[in-house]
């Protein structure tokens, strides 16, 4: 019975160590399974935004270019009125041509002429018409001429006859994105229930900000779970009869945050002209929001992307991800936990050792987390001093860009990730340099 009881009591803190990282892991499990969710969801609405807002459906659209311009010049059309000094200016034109008129039939008529019949005309021009008195009476004409063009029932003639000409012009100009765009704006505002891009936009910034704000806060939850783990082994640094469960419950951990942090998006690049302004016929042509580059990738969609690509050398590159970044951690992972849980033939097999302990320098993580600091520094430099080259402001046009590319969640807890791993490979060195070694690190935990 003493037996009995002293076995209980050797388990139970055991049991209550393995209950509480448990716990830990759990919510670590359950803020990362929430961060994903949210991450695939943020994605999902910032490429339904840059599509609805892209440039080729905005800028470089010629339909909605001659959609603007021909609201424009009908603007224009329809508000034409004639002024005084512009009617003084036609009456001048029109006096001119009406002199000029008179001069070139005078001297067709004072050229020498051949036949009777001719001879006849200009004896009876000389005899009934007086070139002065004809012009005398051009005033007169040219402002009734003037008068009967700027009636209001010419000048609204005139103006059907402008705008029915223009339309006909305008609906000659085929885009082939247009069909493209009515196609695409008619499902994404149906699936967001909306009825208009400015609507479409203020719903997806709206949801977009919230997601943001929550995502990271399930990050630095996540994080926050590790770090708890870890601090666990201080109450039990002088008890190495819990060690190991304590470095297989943090193996747990470790598995979570890499599992999350090759999942989740790690990089966003996100370029737009935020503002373009045209002076045009003394109107402004706005366009605003334009995105002319948007990509949200995770470390395993960076590999997949490189597989995907026809080149061999891309191809070899994303395998070398997935190798290295990915798949040597959680073989490490595992060959860890076989290490201090199984039996000697499989704990100390040559295969578990190694991967165990000399397997680090080809676990290229660490790396991963500064070549994506290092492309997201270059990156960003790159975007800015392109972009900074676009922003222009004269009397004519007026451009603004704006580089919105960003460090994503993901790549904060794929760093939390490596740290972690430095953490338990320093503890692991640990445990098997100290005294209970050969009794406590193989023992098989039940």
């Amino acid at each position: 019975m003493k037996t009995e009881t002293s076995q209980m009591r050797k388990y139970i803190p055991k049991f209550l160590l393995i209950l509480g990282m448990g716990m830990i892991v759990a919510a670590a499990c359950h803020f990362g399974l929430q961060l994903y969710r949210l991450s695939a969801q943020q994605e999902q609405l910032k490429e339904d935004y840059s599509t609805a807002n892209s440039i080729t459906f905005g800028i470089f659209s010629l339909d909605l270019w001659t959609e603007r311009l021909s609201a424009i010049v009908n603007s224009k059309i329809k508000g034409f009125e004639i002024t005084a000094e512009q009617k003084r200016e036609m009456k001048s034109e029109v006096e001119e041509q009406l002199h000029g008129m008179i001069n070139e039939v005078v001297r067709e008529f004072e050229k020498p002429q051949k036949g009777i019949g001719n001879k006849l005309k200009k004896f009876a021009f000389k005899q009934l018409v007086d070139p002065k008195e004809l012009h005398a009476q051009v005033p007169s004409f040219a402002q009734t001429i003037i008068t009967r063009i700027n009636s209001p029932r010419a000048i609204k003639k005139l103006k059907g006859i402008a705008t029915t000409e223009f339309n006909e012009l305008a609906e000659q100009t085929y885009d082939s994105t247009a069909t493209a765009q009515q196609k695409m704006t008619r499902y994404l505002f149906q699936k967001y229930k909306v009825n208009s891009l400015e609507a479409y936009n203020t719903k997806l910034d709206k949801q977009l900000l919230e997601i943001r704000n929550v995502t990271y806060n399930y990050a630095y939850a996540m994080l926050g779970c590790a770090l708890a783990a870890l601090l666990v082994w201080l109450p039990f640094r002088k008890q190495p009869h819990l060690h190991n469960t304590l470095f297989v419950m943090c193996l747990l951990m470790a598995l979570a945050l890499l599992v999350v942090g090759s999942t989740v998006s790690i990089i966003e690049v996100d370029a737009r002209i935020t503002t373009l302004q045209l002076e045009l016929l003394g109107e402004k042509v706005v366009f605003s929001n334009q995105v002319l580059f948007y990509q949200s990738k995770s470390i395993l969609g960076i590999a997949q992307v490189l597989i995907a690509q026809p080149k061999p050398d891309s191809v070899t590159v994303g395998i070398l991800i997935i190798l290295f970044v990915i798949l040597l951690p959680l073989l490490r992972m595992a060959a860890r936990g076989i290490h201090l849980l199984c039996r000697p033939s499989l704990s100390e097999n040559k295969v578990t050792h190694y991967l165990a302990y000399e397997s680090a320098k080809w676990d290229m993580s660490d790396v991963m987390v500064v070549g994506i600091a290092m492309t997201y520094i270059g990156l960003n430099g790159i975007l800015k001093s392109q972009l900074s080259g676009l922003n222009m402001k004269n009397d004519v046009i007026t451009t603004v860009t704006a580089n919105y590319s960003s460090l994503q969640p993901g790549y904060i807890i794929f760093v939390g990730y490596v740290m972690l791993g430095i953490v338990l490979s320093y503890l692991l060195k640990t445990m098997n340099c100290g005294p209970q070694k050969n009794t406590n690190l193989n023992a098989p935990i039940n």
